[in-house]
């Protein structure tokens, strides 16, 4: 569903990421993990059509959606006007099934996405990304700045998506423990260069994944 070969992205002279490759199989959820400047958000928006590559391919079959770091919802706009803008792409403009999916959303739907909580705004995200019924969603740090209750009930809708629809996930994570719970395997991001990859069972007790992501080995 998703295939990135070789894939370099430059800003300027500064090399953002350097011969990436990962393939994410249709219906598979892959973790993506890696620190801050990793470059972890650059593959997201290659993936997404917004950077231009240097070299190297990015494949896509079917229908991409990306939900980004931080959001990037208009926030003076209503949470209905929000989701609206997500199904421009599909032509839906009825939210009902997202509101079916995340019913709190149908209560928010006249407020205007700047005054919700975080992570309200994540649940706003995740419907726009929905309304344009992908067949392969980009998560860009779904947990990031959210209290962890809110952050487990978010991968709970994302692990049933994956289950009952079969949407093909790409997860990008600095919470490597949040990612191994949701996802068979994982690559590690480190300076622009894939350092490892495999499926998390086998990462999350390699001593070296375990130091850098988990604070030490999994019990």
């Amino acid at each position: 569903m998703i295939d990135v070969q070789d894939l370099v992205v430059s800003y300027g002279t500064a090399t953002a990421l350097e011969h990436v490759t990962l393939t994410v199989a249709e219906g598979e959820m892959v973790a993506l993990l890696g620190p801050n400047g990793a470059g972890k958000s650059t593959l997201a928006g290659a993936l997404a059509g917004l950077l231009e590559p240097a070299s190297g391919t990015v494949r896509v079959r079917g229908r991409l959606a990306l939900i980004p770091e931080g959001r990037q919802l208009f926030p003076d706009l209503s949470v209905a006007d929000n989701l609206a803008l997500g199904g421009w792409r599909s032509g839906r403009r009825d939210p009902a099934l997202v509101y079916d999916l995340l019913p709190r959303l149908a209560e928010l739907a006249g407020r205007k996405a700047g005054v919700l909580s975080g992570g309200e705004q994540q649940m706003v995200a995740f419907g726009r990304a929905m309304m344009s019924e992908p067949d392969a969603l980009v998560v860009d740090e779904l947990s990031l700045g959210l209290a962890p209750n809110v952050t487990a009930d978010l991968a709970a809708h994302l692990a049933e998506l994956n289950r009952s629809r079969g949407l093909t996930v790409l997860l990008i994570e600095q919470n490597a423990r949040l990612a191994f719970d949701l996802c068979d395997r994982a690559y590690v991001l480190e300076s622009g260069r894939l350092v490892t990859e495999g499926p998390c069972a086998e990462l999350a007790g390699d001593p070296r994944v375990a130091s850098a992501y988990l604070g030490g080995a999994i019990s």
